[in-house]
């Protein structure tokens, strides 16, 4: 079975406390990671090594959905996060992990994801663009500075 990587980068203009919180709050999850057209739920997160996740993803025009799960490898506060994931549907076989590096810039937070793994019925450039598209409300959500 081949599988695929994506690596992308950014520089996100928010601490890294605020980013590495926005891997690991259900709301914000369901929030940003959803690329565009699609909703997204968090059935399941304990966000602790050795926790587990579950989420799904919902084509908002078909109504199809994948679901898809994994367990949390590493976290180190504000500077990484790596963890494996699996999909429910049998077509998309294998288990992908992802690493998230955090590291304080001068203007924020450079953000490096390297996802590994990717099942080969998944066109990378796919896989790229759905990224890209998530990083975009990843950055929304982080970077608002809404005053009480």
């Amino acid at each position: 079975m081949t599988t695929q990587t994506v690596r992308l980068h950014r520089v996100l203009r928010a601490t890294p406390e605020r980013v590495y919180r926005a891997f690991l709050n259900a709301e914000a999850m369901a929030k940003w990671l959803p690329p565009n057209g699609f909703t997204g739920k968090v059935h399941e997160m304990d966000a602790k090594v050795g926790g587990h996740y579950k989420m799904s993803f919902t084509n908002f025009t078909t109504d199809d959905s994948q679901s898809f799960g994994g367990e949390y490898l590493e976290l180190v506060p504000n500077e990484r996060l790596r963890y494996n994931g699996v999909f429910d549907n049998p077509n998309l076989p294998g288990t992908m992990q992802t690493t998230v590096t955090l590291r304080a810039v001068f203007c924020g937070t450079e953000l490096n994801v390297v996802q590994e793994g990717i099942p080969e019925v998944i066109p990378a450039e796919a896989c790229y663009l759905g990224w890209q598209e998530s990083l975009v409300l990843l950055a929304k959500l982080v970077e608002a500075e809404i005053r009480q």
